[in-house]
């Protein structure tokens, strides 16, 4: 993949979550004021714990079939649909097991929060997880394909289905029908995926595989699937407690509902950065797979440093602007019943751009083959965050499992860079990050003399982010080169452009 079909399906995969978080933030504003700030709580543990048992354990399969896809569909098709013909199979063997395990489980799991009556409500989400597999499977496999677009495009229809399901059915029948919408939005996507998998692309590796004169049966090892799976979903479930783990611990602890949908909306919004960066998990892993297959460390380098200066270029201004304008973020999207976590957010908003990070870092080591490093790193951050949280929210309550939270996520950053230019080399230059750095000051101070006004902070966060690009500019961090490189990903290409991509074997952004 080129520079420039490197950046353009980054800009398809972060415009499509930007409408996928902007909707989910529209979720959140909405069910919140529907529910109330208590049963807006509950609403929260119980997704969350039931997403969770998907991203954690039901990712590794797809992911690992996602990485040996990518290294081969060009070159050998014929291999593609028996990958994902036995990553189907195990994968369908793992999620209806978890399905049935935790329907079952669901009064443990309520007693063990304290809370018994959140069992009727965990085997309702018990929906969610056969459904959320189901579309995840297929964005995994078009990630494999790298149709970056096509991952675009159903995500953001899943958007769309997302906020139509969840408020219609969060107004109508409450934190129950709520739950229910979540399952009906995935299992939608899924549909569509799976038809327009079925009508185009399974037919297209067939007949690529038929120029090529190749039999479609092919021999590939199921245990090399679940050798890297099983290292992927270790880092998952560490993840996952690692990012989640705050929010179940300020429940246990403070034994409050109301306390624990305050946190949840300042861990929520607070993760608005997060969210949109992951589109990097999702690009970078095909792709490094590709190049480190191929092993082409040069071309692997590059990638790292043009993704890694890319998202610090914005990642720096959105935490800033997260943390300064905490109070009406929050107020703007929970209403005024909410504004007790405007405090904690603008701690979190640190923590969660080391969090980005660190989660995007992990990829390129998953993309290498090197599984284990960000599995034992977030075994690590698990411990310390638990550790941390159980001590600090006695002392500071919300603000202590924050401050928990941005020091572990400081620490496990720290950790991942130090592999990865370990095995990559430099990462990005001392002095670019200087003047970044030297930037967002300028940006944190020039903020302090700006109020907070319910919708007035978004012109001041426009222009805050303009004085932030002005001074790169004027550092020589960001040149005319930067603008003619964004304009040329945006703009139509010019027929020889197209004529060379056609001529070539790079696979479309």
């Amino acid at each position: 993949m080129t520079s420039k079909n490197l950046a353009k399906s980054t800009m398809w995969l972060i415009a499509s979550e930007i409408i996928f978080n902007l909707s989910g933030y529209i979720i959140h504003s909405f069910v919140g004021r529907i529910l109330g700030p208590a049963d807006y709580g509950r609403y929260g543990l119980v997704v969350t714990m039931t997403t969770m048992i998907i991203i954690l354990i039901g990712n590794g399969i797809p992911t690992a079939m996602a990485k040996y896809i990518s290294e081969i569909f060009e070159t050998n098709p014929r291999l593609v649909l028996v990958i994902k013909r036995k990553a189907l199979i195990l994968q369908s063997l793992l999620i209806g097991s978890i399905t049935v395990i935790f329907f079952f489980c669901a009064p443990l799991i309520s007693r063990a929060l304290g809370d018994e009556t959140l069992t009727p409500l965990f085997r309702i989400s018990t929906l969610i997880i056969p459904t959320f597999a189901a579309a995840s499977f297929y964005f995994s496999f078009y990630t494999a394909l790298h149709k970056f677009n096509v991952q675009s495009i159903l995500k953001t229809l899943r958007s769309i289905l997302k906020v139509v399901a969840i408020v219609g059915l969060a107004y109508a029948f409450g934190v129950p029908g709520s739950i229910v919408g979540y399952a009906l939005a995935a299992l939608s996507v899924f549909i569509i995926a799976f038809s327009l998998d079925q009508l185009k692309y399974t037919k297209e590796i067939k007949k690529a595989a038929k120029v090529q004169n190749l039999s479609l049966q092919s021999e590939f090892e199921t245990k090399k699937l679940l050798n890297y799976a099983w290292q992927v979903i270790l880092f998952f479930l560490a993840y996952e407690l690692l990012i989640s783990i705050d929010l179940y611990l300020v429940k246990g602890i403070l034994h409050n509902d109301h306390l624990t949908g305050i946190y949840n909306a300042a861990l929520t919004v607070g993760r608005i950065p997060y969210y949109i960066f992951y589109a990097l998990t999702i690009m970078l892993l095909p792709v490094v797979s590709k190049s480190t297959s191929e092993n082409d460390s040069a071309k692997t380098n590059q990638i790292i440093q043009h993704s890694l200066r890319l998202m610090l270029i914005f990642l720096i201004p959105a935490v800033i602007l997260m943390a300064q304008f905490s109070a009406p973020i929050i107020k703007l999207f929970y209403s005024a019943e909410y504004l007790d976590a405007a405090y904690p957010m603008s701690i979190l908003a640190y923590g969660v751009g080391f969090l980005t990070i660190f989660y995007v870092m992990s990829f390129v080591a998953n993309g290498a083959g090197k599984t284990k490093i960000p599995m034992w790193i977030s075994i690590f951050g698990v411990i310390l965050n638990t550790v941390l949280n159980v001590i600090l929210i006695k002392k500071y309550a919300l603000a202590g499992s924050a401050i928990a939270t941005s020091i572990t996520s400081f620490v496990v950053m720290l950790a991942i860079l130090y592999y990865i230019q370990k095995d990559f080399g430099t990462l990005i230059k001392i002095k670019s990050l200087l003047k970044m750095i030297f930037a967002g000051i300028i940006m944190y101070f020039a903020s302090l003399f700006f109020s907070q006004g319910t919708f007035i902070f978004l012109i001041w966060s426009v222009a805050l982010l303009s004085l932030y690009i002005f001074i790169l500019i004027l550092l020589k961090e960001i040149t005319l080169t930067d603008f003619e490189y964004l304009k040329s990903i945006i703009s139509k290409k010019k027929k020889t452009e197209i004529q060379e991509e056609l001529s070539g074997n790079e696979p479309s952004a």
